[in-house]
């Protein structure tokens, strides 16, 4: 599995519920094209974490690379149903970070036996 991790923060943190809400709609939209596996938002707690990472995270996994590049393919059209749920959700967020992460060791990885 390979996970499409992303930071941010809001710009106006008072619309948290309509953030998660957009995030929400957004996401099943895409699980529901089949473009990504599942996904989580989740939010720093007591202030805790790495400055440099945003107080909401978003965790999107994917089966393969291919899977994740349909994904992007979806949203770079930037149009129809895709850009509408996009918006109000890119619209929100300021400081974005990402980051790809797989499970380790992949299932290809070869393990000598000893």
């Amino acid at each position: 599995m390979n996970y499409y991790e992303i930071w941010v923060n809001l710009r106006e943190s008072h619309k948290d519920m309509e953030f998660s809400k957009a995030v929400h709609g957004y996401m099943e939209h895409l699980r529901g094209r089949g473009v990504i596996e599942h996904w989580r938002l989740t939010r720093r707690k007591f202030g805790f974490g790495p400055p440099g990472l945003g107080e909401f995270h978003i965790s999107i996994a994917c089966r393969d690379l291919a899977q994740l590049d349909a994904a992007f393919g979806v949203v770079a059209t930037r149009a129809g149903e895709v850009e509408r749920l996009h918006h109000p959700v890119y619209s929100m967020v300021t400081d974005f970070t990402s980051a790809l992460y797989r499970d380790f060791p992949d299932a290809e990885r070869v393990v000598p036996t000893v």
